[in-house]
């Protein structure tokens, strides 16, 4: 039966969600009334807001300071040559624009701070954490558990990546990383370069995994780390637990970011 509520067009633009039994025009409606906060549109971030913004997830906030370079063209795949030199969300907005004119666009040309970091991420259903740094992850981590929203976590490692999903029922990323290593301990792709690719498969799985939770369907990463291996194009899946002594999801929780040092290693300050 014709859905009356989905126009013309958007019955034969989403056609092929539609016909799967498992979304329907029911989960189609889902997704164009759904909504998701990209922080970061580069390398993740890229193929995260094509597809999220191609399946119509109606609305999308999209959230980098950062302008766009020359050597980003090899795997920021929304970015065109043209775009050298303006700001990432602009690039990426215009981009979404351009694809899918369901969807409505905010972006936010600014890094997230601890002040703002609770309300930004609570205006949303799904947060795609798409950073490339620990500050920012940790800070997520902590207002969406705080705030009760799922976020969908990716990181790469010049041919490795990583991803999970962190829910308000499961363990957190501090149950998985209690603590940030030491600034410049650990190298950046401008330092150590990424293949071009990969941030492509890891990010189509963040995708993935934030239409999901807007589906509410199948079961998602919570609970469990994703490794992926480019060079053997392997995969390999590690389980992990809550910790009753995390300070974000335990019992003993925090309720607001004030007592938090998001720098060295992104330590919550004990009473």
């Amino acid at each position: 039966m014709t859905d009356l509520s989905l126009s013309a067009t958007q019955l034969d633009r989403y056609s092929r969600h539609i016909i799967l039994d498992d979304v329907g025009p029911e989960g189609q409606k889902r997704l164009l009334e759904g909504s998701a906060l990209v922080v970061g549109a580069g390398g993740l971030g890229a193929p995260v807001i094509q597809y999220l913004a191609a399946a119509g997830v109606g609305r999308l906030g999209i959230v980098d300071d950062d302008v766009v370079e020359r050597s980003n063209l090899q795997r920021q795949i929304i970015h065109r040559d043209a775009d050298v030199g303006r700001a990432k969300a602009e690039s990426a907005a215009e981009f979404v624009a351009e694809l899918n004119p369901d969807i409505e666009v905010e972006p936010l040309e600014a890094r997230i701070a601890p002040d703002e970091a609770r309300e930004l991420v609570a205006d949303y259903d799904v947060v795609v954490d798409c950073t490339d740094n620990f500050p920012t992850r940790y800070m997520l981590n902590d207002a969406c558990q705080i705030e009760g929203v799922p976020l969908c976590h990716g990181a790469i490692y010049k041919f490795e990546g990583q991803i999970t999903t962190l829910t308000p029922e499961g363990p957190c990323y501090r149950c998985l990383f209690p603590e940030a290593p030491e600034p410049g301990t650990v190298p950046d792709c401008a330092s150590t370069g990424v293949l071009g690719v990969l941030p492509g498969t890891v990010g189509c799985l963040q995708a993935t995994e934030a239409m999901k939770v807007l589906l509410g369907l199948g079961d998602t990463l919570s609970g469990r780390l994703l490794f992926y291996d480019a060079r053997e194009l392997s995969f390999e899946t590690v389980p992990y637990r809550e910790n009753p002594d995390c300070p974000v999801c335990g019992d003993d929780a925090i309720d607001d970011l004030t007592g938090v040092d998001y720098a060295g290693g992104c330590e919550v300050a004990s009473d």
